[in-house]
């Protein structure tokens, strides 16, 4: 029963006259509710407007019933709510439409009141116990929605994080899923299907809480490497939050790649942010693997570069061991500044007749592979190589014969 104050024996004698009502009360209902609620706006006869019927006309019948002294099955219909609610939490929407049809309701019921109250020559202590009444029924049937609604939406919420955690490793799943399977998980999850992903390599400080992210980026804090998955990253802003990140957090931003392949974005991401920790990738904050592509490319190769560069390289030897990476590194600069004496001497801080000198004494020793189109390539990688990772006298690379 509601809770109101008990009505008296003749309050309960008079409202059994109502019960011949029942059914056109909530036709009227139900009618006031599609005409001023939109979201219960629909057509006459359809399924939910048969549906919505019946549950007005089991709510006015379990109220008359209660009024007029009967014992209504009140768990009957908190079910009825608790259901209505649930659904409006699975159709994504507020409880608002739902608490305008519950007072448009009672409006309704009201009017109807005032107009027995005359028919029937009720006192006013009966129009004000019936009225009363009906307001702690209407506060406990939004209730029981309201209460549907709120565990429906922690189900949802909890189905939907788990929705995003498979997709979330599907996106980097290798050998990869297909475009079908990820844009099938993507719906039921929430998440847009974009064209485009990057993968971000994070490492967290111990004792860090966990950053509040936006909503479509999915993330894995618990694994031992995280790393988070960015939807679009060439968009305008799409990565802004990176630049936010709580100090100490240190991250890597792998290729942009299609939804399929995150797998070797996270890949490459990962190996950026070693790299940066290690400094051999320069700066603070957030490194773009696509930025820093010589020296990631180097690092995964770097045996076989080592041996390369200690074969290639050799006529090096007959420099002066303090002497070896400077020549290198000068002869770097002259063929990125496209043999540019002056651009190079720039770069190197040093006169443009040193570079010259330099260059010439290098040329006599590699022979015609500086100016050899075929190459010119493989000397440019083995020079950034032996520069960046100072793989030039590496000890560890020559024959024990030949350790100091």
């Amino acid at each position: 029963m509601p809770t109101a104050p008990p009505l008296t024996d003749a309050v309960r004698r008079d409202t059994g006259a109502l019960r011949p009502h029942i059914e056109a009360a909530a036709a009227e209902m139900v009618l006031e509710i599609q005409r001023q609620v939109p979201e219960y706006a629909c057509p006459p006869g359809s399924r939910f407007s048969r549906r919505m019927h019946w549950a007005v006309n089991q709510t006015v019948a379990h109220f008359v019933e209660a009024l007029a002294g009967g014992r209504p099955d009140w768990r009957a219909l908190t079910d009825i709510y608790v259901e209505v609610g649930a659904y409006e939490a699975r159709k994504g929407r507020s409880l608002d439409g739902l608490q305008s049809a519950v007072r448009v309701a009672g409006q309704v019921a009201c009017r109807r009141f005032i107009s027995e109250t005359r028919r029937l020559e009720w006192s006013l202590e009966t129009l004000g116990q019936i009225t009363e009444s009906l307001f702690a029924f209407l506060e406990r049937v939004a209730g029981a929605a309201s209460r549907g609604y709120a565990e429906a939406t922690e189900r949802l919420a909890t189905e939907r994080e788990r929705l995003r955690w498979r997709l979330r490793d599907l996106l980097i799943a290798d050998p990869p899923a297909s475009d079908e399977a990820i844009g099938e998980l993507a719906r039921p999850a929430g998440w847009g299907k974009p064209r485009t992903i990057a993968v971000v390599a994070v490492r967290r400080p111990a004792g860090r809480p966990v950053p509040v992210l936006p909503p479509h980026v999915l993330a894995d804090w618990h694994c031992a490497e995280p790393y988070l998955i960015v939807p679009d990253p060439e968009g305008p802003g799409q990565d802004g939050f990176l630049e936010s990140l709580p100090a100490g957090y240190r991250a890597a931003i792998g290729p942009t790649v299609p939804p399929a392949a995150g797998a070797l974005s996270l890949r490459w991401a990962r190996r950026t942010l070693a790299l940066a920790e290690d400094g051999t990738v320069p700066g603070e904050g957030v490194a773009r693997c696509m930025d820093h592509l010589p020296a990631v490319i180097i690092s995964m190769s770097r045996e076989l570069l080592a041996f390369a560069v200690r074969e290639r390289l050799r006529p090096l030897d007959e420099l002066p061991p303090h002497r070896r990476a400077l020549f290198a590194r000068t002869l770097l600069e002259y063929m990125k500044c496209h043999d540019n004496a002056v651009d190079a001497a720039e770069r190197l801080m040093v006169h443009d007749q040193t570079v010259r000198y330099r260059v010439r004494r290098l040329k006599q020793l590699l022979g015609d592979d500086v100016n050899d189109p075929r190459h010119r390539t493989e000397l440019l990688l083995l020079l950034n190589a032996a520069v960046e990772f100072d793989l030039i006298d590496d000890p560890m690379e020559r024959p024990e014969t030949e350790r100091g």
